[in-house]
């Protein structure tokens, strides 16, 4: 592996480098990753050989929460493929200790990205979700696009693979007809699209980096409800997005609604497991 690893040093900057040591670091389900030290410093790399382009999709939407400026992003140095198998090198961020400051500055970073808007929702590519292929095709309506591009097609890799009855997408059918009347109005946010507490990272300077991105323009709520659905971030984090763009009213009573798309996700990665939380929601609303 260390040949590989030389391979992408020199694609990527373009110079003379040598990788000195190699640490593997947990890449998720699909990936794997190290650290990289070189004689010029500390990268981050993962690879696969499952989805190659997964990782040009992940510049991009690197790129894109970097170029809003409101939350620090590990600098992306190159995506691409080698000897078969897809990767993104990109900046080691040396991890540091999550303090009060750190959650105040995260949500109020957080807020700020969310005031970048966009025509419609959705964005000019797909990408993914995980392993997961996300569908992107713009709308001008947020209940469409959660419909069309978020919901119905979970559903349909959960039917296909027999993990969920036809009475559980009738439930759904169900929803959808209601959706207008429990969703509120917002304009198009800049969205990380999979913020939980895997992928914000702390570096030495108490300073909060988002990762693993699977970016859109969509509802704000979606995000804010996402990050609620394992445990939570920290108060601090809640309150000061308020105070920076404070939520419409009810939203902790949307909460579940939003997350139907998350919990299909999980349910389509991991199995049956995430099957009674999505029921326990739509017995709610619908």
């Amino acid at each position: 592996m260390v040949d590989f690893f030389q391979s992408v040093l020199t694609s990527a900057l373009g110079k003379n480098d040598v990788v000195l040591r190699h640490q593997p670091i947990g890449g998720g389900c699909i990936n794997q990753a190290v650290r990289l030290t070189t004689v010029s410093g500390n990268y981050f790399l993962k690879w696969n050989k499952a989805q190659v382009d997964m990782f040009e999709k992940e510049s991009l939407g690197l790129k894109l929460l970097s170029k809003s400026g409101k939350v620090s992003i590990p600098k992306v140095y190159q995506s691409g493929e080698l000897e078969g198998k897809g990767y993104l090198l990109m900046e080691y961020i040396e991890p540091g200790k999550m303090d009060r400051g750190f959650w105040q500055q995260l949500g109020n970073g957080l807020a700020e990205m969310h005031k970048s808007t966009n025509a419609q929702f959705g964005l000019n590519h797909d990408n993914y979700i995980g392993r997961l292929y996300q569908k992107n095709t713009f709308h001008a309506d947020w209940v469409d696009f959660f419909i069309n591009c978020r919901l119905i097609p979970q559903i349909k890799l959960a039917r296909n693979a027999g993990l969920i009855s036809t009475d559980i997408v009738a439930r759904f059918e169900t929803l959808y007809l209601q959706l207008n009347d429990l969703m509120p109005v917002e304009k198009p946010a800049l969205l990380h699209g999979d913020l939980w507490s895997g992928n914000i990272h702390c570096d030495q300077e108490k300073r909060p980096y988002l990762i693993d991105p699977a970016v859109y323009y969509g509802h704000r709520e979606a995000e804010l409800a996402f990050t609620q659905l394992f445990g939570g971030f920290d108060e601090l984090f809640y309150n000061s997005y308020e105070n920076t763009y404070p939520l419409m009213s009810g939203f902790d009573s949307r909460v579940d609604l939003f997350n139907l798309y998350p919990l299909l996700v999980h349910l389509n990665l991991f199995g049956s497991s995430y099957l009674g939380s999505i029921v326990n929601t739509l017995k709610k609303f619908a």
